[in-house]
């Protein structure tokens, strides 16, 4: 649909912005496959607009998952008006500052944003219901899945980017602890989770932070949504800061009186390590196949968080060093 219909759908339902000094400006967003602009009527008022397709169903689950998740006392952008039909979704414009944008600042101005992000993931772990009821969501995480990411993995980021040859993934990729780790973390409880916790999708308006593309929210393990923050290859934390972290978002399971989930625990570094090979299988394919070359840059810091986080999972010792060969060349 063109700016032109987009403004004229956007004053029919709101009819301040049928003013004639209302404009529109596309947003560049990513990867993601959704196309978001700006409505703003002169210096004033704003609000963002989201046109979806049909390819991706989860995009429809935006809205309500928001209503959803503000029940829960999580900060989410307001939703003003859903057309699914359409695939057209209005709502509150937080600004264009996410938690990236400050990855300059000093650690001891980040670390309240980091602390707050925190906060907001752990009210959903905490708090949400297994099941969200009249939403279905996402299939939750289970042993294929977990093998999925891995095979992501080995086909976007070893073979399309690094162009490994192909027997030698193939006996990497079939070493028995990979498949060992995949069914031990099906095994674990699930609670629901963002599912692409990272500094980008943690907006930060006036001092508060606001979770957004939460669209993919399944059930899966808490330790996913802590490492996607973590081990984000956006950022890149040094292991005293992701240390901190972790042992924050642990006061917070404490200070609640509730059990902390055993996978934080347990297999921290295992969820990591699915965590960073989804990343890089994202990065190889949506740089080569789509076309988003911007993705490309993040391979090298995911490769060496990789390499840092094999090096403590036994009976990957092939793998680990066939990554550090690569993480020590790019």
């Amino acid at each position: 649909m063109s700016c032109e219909l987009l403004l004229r759908e956007t004053a029919l339902r709101f009819p301040r912005y049928a003013s004639e000094g209302a404009s529109i400006t596309k947003l560049q967003k990513g990867g993601s496959d959704r196309s978001f602009y700006r409505i703003r009527i002169g210096d004033g008022d704003s609000l963002i607009l989201v046109e979806y397709g049909e390819s991706r169903p989860e995009n429809a689950l935006y809205a309500p998952l928001a209503e959803f998740l503000r029940k829960l006392g999580v900060r989410v952008p307001r939703i003003y008006g859903h057309e699914p039909k359409r695939g057209l979704l209005w709502m509150e414009d937080l600004g264009d500052r996410d938690l990236w944008a400050y990855r300059a600042l000093p650690w001891e101005e980040r670390r309240r944003l980091y602390f707050a992000a925190l906060h907001e993931v752990f009210l959903l772990h905490a708090n949400a219901p297994p099941r969200v009821e009249g939403i279905v969501l996402q299939p939750p995480f289970t042993c294929d899945l977990y093998a999925w990411e891995q095979s992501y993995f080995f086909e976007n980021c070893l073979g399309r980017f690094f162009q490994g040859e192909g027997q030698t993934l193939r006996r990497l990729a079939k070493e028995p602890a990979l498949r060992e780790i995949a069914e031990r973390l099906s095994l674990f409880p699930r609670r629901l989770v963002h599912r692409d916790f990272q500094s980008q999708n943690v907006l930060v308006r006036d001092g508060e932070v606001y979770l957004i593309d939460f669209q993919g929210m399944r059930p899966g393990l808490a330790s996913y949504d802590l490492a996607s923050l973590l081990f984000d290859p956006y950022v890149a934390l040094s292991a005293d800061r992701r240390a901190e972290l972790k042992e924050y978002y642990a006061s917070l399971w404490k200070a609640s009186g509730r059990s902390m989930p055993e996978d934080l625990t347990e297999a921290f570094d295992s969820v990591a390590m699915q965590r960073l090979m989804q990343a890089l299988g994202a990065y190889g394919y949506l740089g080569l196949v789509r076309g988003k070359k911007e993705f490309l840059r993040y391979i090298p810091v995911a490769m060496r968080l990789l390499a840092e986080v094999l090096g403590r999972i036994p009976g990957l010792e092939p793998l680990l060093a066939y990554v550090e060969n690569l993480a020590s060349v790019r």
